[in-house]
């Protein structure tokens, strides 16, 4: 694959809702630009773009992944992502690097949700965007009632472009608004299509759009405008320039027909594409210097200062960390020494190459403005700048989404044990959006992803690709138990063997202490225990606070003041006092009328206004206490409330039930509350037949 310049490259994305058919339009640009000889079918496991055995598997994208196609002197670096949102990341890091965004909706349905969330989304980020209506040559295809939802939902700056020749089974082509020019495909599934006038009963539809996008170029320039405003006609050449100005400033947003699983209408988006959408050269990037003080605009230019982003982590067991990246100024070259901005670490770049799908092109340059991968790189991760080290530039990174799933991993066997822990280093290099913890107080191996799919997906990679098997559960809930009145505790330990015995007597005041976790205190006069002896009798209650007498969860918020006891000059020892000092312990505290106590979390869920009170109602069926609620102007409110973390842990899965995907969330720890009395005997028989189980294994 020969190197393109900036001007002549496109790097779009395809962004949409689950099952729209993304992957099937990567595959006919590729077959319909001549780089494929046959069309691959996603049921067949047979396309370019979804080549991972969990893709094939499924039947839908996991991974983004990128798919050059070469039509008409330009490189279309066209990004396939994954539609369901439990693979957010992918979309995250993709929309990071594209200059320009397909969204893709369906012409027999209503804007499905991931649809319209990317859709704002790229707005949002200021990326141009254009939308293709898919799926014309199924039955209900309906483009001009699509075209309406999109129009009162996303603005009247959606208009269209190609309009659909027929549809359901008689969709056999599309209509150039501008041009006038049809484009009909004899045979469906061929890449052949003939050129032809426009057909008479698209004309009053043709007409109206293109007033509609007459009056919206003619918006892009001042000049334009007056002459629109003294009823001249705009010429061709002033409506493709100001078409492709509003594009890039998004101020119209193109609407496309096409049938992509039959090729109709494929040639002419990557006509569209190659004429219309922005190159690197009309997106300059702002990059900073080390110091954090701002730095010129970096324009694509392959002579500029070297700034390169990596937007992508691949873990191979067998070839290592493949980097997959985007040049943003300067030219990349194979064999060169290039400077971490973040880690301020030098790093060889070895081999490059140029990508589509698994298959990688030897190159020894990536220039301004491409997309590229290099593997091997020992200090760099997914959103780092590769820079000069003569000049380390640093470029705007990525924002992946906080995890909002989390599950325990337990390994299956001892050898799984072993490398579970470098088998967990890789998957989460390749997927930000995981994160790896460990659980202090159950021992537990934590993996917080999207949600569930997206743990089992993890987990089935690992065993594919490093050959670690863990089983998947909810993690055990970190429960506590205090006391909620004081006691007085005494215990006696003595005991005689022959020689040398064993004598500690300890009594102990137990109090419950808000303030604090634990504090130790000593009013003990007289000598009754050698001041020697204090630390063994602390030693001893925080031995026995590790496992309390409701359920055995650990001990939390006690006050202990060792007042009195006795010693033996010859038998008493620090362990006779460890030993008596955690028994009194012990008895005090199932004396001092202890409970449990749960983890409360903060928890924020944003959703439209209109499912405020179905997420209201099911939060009210968790114990939640709901602690207020912000409307905003973009007609989604944040609902604010405290609830267990017992009743939460599934709650990714249930809020994109409630919602059908609309819905976010964030949650973090607040503080330990009492368990509802009528709770706690579910919670101590299920720690009870955990600790049975593990002492089984």
């Amino acid at each position: 694959m020969k190197t393109y310049p900036a001007a002549q490259i496109r790097n779009v994305g395809l962004f949409s809702h689950g099952g729209i058919g993304k992957t099937t339009l990567a595959e006919a640009m590729l077959y319909a630009s001549g780089a494929t000889s046959r069309l691959g079918k996603v049921l067949d496991g047979t396309t370019v773009s979804d080549y991972d055995p969990d893709e094939i598997k499924r039947h839908s994208s996991i991974s983004a992944t990128v798919i050059p196609v070469e039509h008409n002197g330009c490189k279309l670096n066209v990004v396939d992502c994954p539609g369901y949102s439990e693979f957010v990341g992918e979309m995250t890091s993709a929309m990071r690097v594209v200059d320009c965004a397909v969204i893709l909706v369906d012409a027999h349905s209503s804007i499905e949700v991931g649809s319209d969330l990317k859709y704002r989304e790229a707005a949002k980020a200021g990326i141009p965007r254009v939308v293709v209506v898919n799926k014309m040559d199924r039955e209900n295809a309906d483009f001009h009632g699509v075209v309406e939802q999109m129009r009162s939902q996303w603005g009247n700056n959606v208009v269209p472009l190609l309009l659909p020749i027929g549809q359901e089974q008689s969709f056999q082509g599309v209509a150039d608004v501008l041009t006038g020019k049809a484009y009909m495909y004899p045979t469906k599934g061929d890449r052949a299509f003939e050129e032809r006038p426009m057909p008479e009963e698209l004309t009053n539809d043709a007409e109206r759009y293109k007033e509609m996008l007459t009056e919206l170029v003619a918006e892009t320039d001042d000049e334009l405008t007056m002459k629109y405003l003294d009823g001249g006609e705009l010429t061709p050449e002033e409506m493709a320039a100001g078409l492709r100005a509003g594009i890039l400033a998004g101020t119209i947003v193109p609407v496309l027909a096409a049938s992509a699983g039959c090729l109709v209408g494929a040639a002419q988006l990557m006509d569209f594409l190659a004429d219309l959408a922005p190159s690197p050269l009309d997106r300059p990037e702002v990059a900073q210097a080390q110091d954090g003080a701002a730095v010129e605009e970096f324009k694509a230019d392959p002579d500029g200062p070297l700034g390169t982003l990596v937007f992508k982590t691949v873990a191979d067991p067998f070839v290592g960390k493949l980097s997959l990246f985007r040049v943003y100024s300067g030219t990349l070259t194979s064999d060169s020494h290039v400077r971490n901005a973040r880690t301020d670490h030098d790093e060889r770049i070895g081999q490059l190459y140029f990508v589509r799908g698994k298959e990688q092109k030897l190159t020894d340059r990536v220039g301004a403005g491409d997309i590229g991968a290099v593997a091997k790189l020992s200090e760099t991760s997914t959103g780092d700048t590769l820079a000069s080290p003569t000049r380390p530039v640093l470029l705007r990174g990525i924002e992946f989404p906080q995890p909002s799933y989390t599950a325990a991993l337990r390994p299956k066997t001892k050898a799984d044990l072993d490398k579970m822990g470098t088998a967990l280093h890789r998957m989460a290099e390749e997927d930000p959006t995981l994160k790896i913890s460990r659980d202090p107080i159950t021992g537990e191996t934590l993996v917080s992803g999207m949600g569930e799919s997206h743990i089992q997906i993890m987990a089935e990679r690992m065993q594919r690709k490093f050959g670690v098997g863990v089983e998947i559960a909810l993690p055990t809930v970190p429960y506590r138990e205090t006391i909620t009145a004081a006691a007085r505790a005494e215990y006696k330990h003595k005991k005689q063997t022959g020689g040398h015995g064993q004598y500690g007597h300890v009594v102990l005041n137990i109090e419950p202490n808000a303030e604090q976790e634990f504090e130790f205190a000593s009013t003990v006069v007289g000598g009754a225990v050698p001041r020697n002896y204090f630390p063994a009798v602390e030693k001893g209650v925080h031995q026995a606070m590790v496992e309390g007498v409701v359920a055995g969860f650990p001990i939390v918020n006690v006050r202990v003041t060792l007042t009195d006891g006795s010693y033996h000059n010859v038998d008493s020892s620090e362990m006779a006092f460890m030993l008596a000092a955690s028994q009194a312990f012990k008895k005090g505290v199932s004396e001092a009328r202890p409970v449990l106590l749960e983890p409360m979390m903060e928890v924020s869920i944003t959703v439209p206004d209109q499912l405020v009170g179905d997420v209201m109602s099911d939060l009210n069926g968790r114990r939640a206490r709901v602690e207020g609620m912000d409307p905003s102007e973009d007609g989604m409110t944040t609902v604010r409330a405290q609830a267990p973390l017992a009743e939460m842990q599934r709650y990714s899965s249930d809020l994109r039930a409630i919602t059908q995907g609309r819905g976010l969330f964030s949650m973090e720890f607040s503080h330990y509350d009492e368990v509802p009395a009528h709770l706690t005997a579910q919670v101590v028989q299920h720690a009870k037949e955990q600790r049975e189980a593990a002492a089984t294994h």
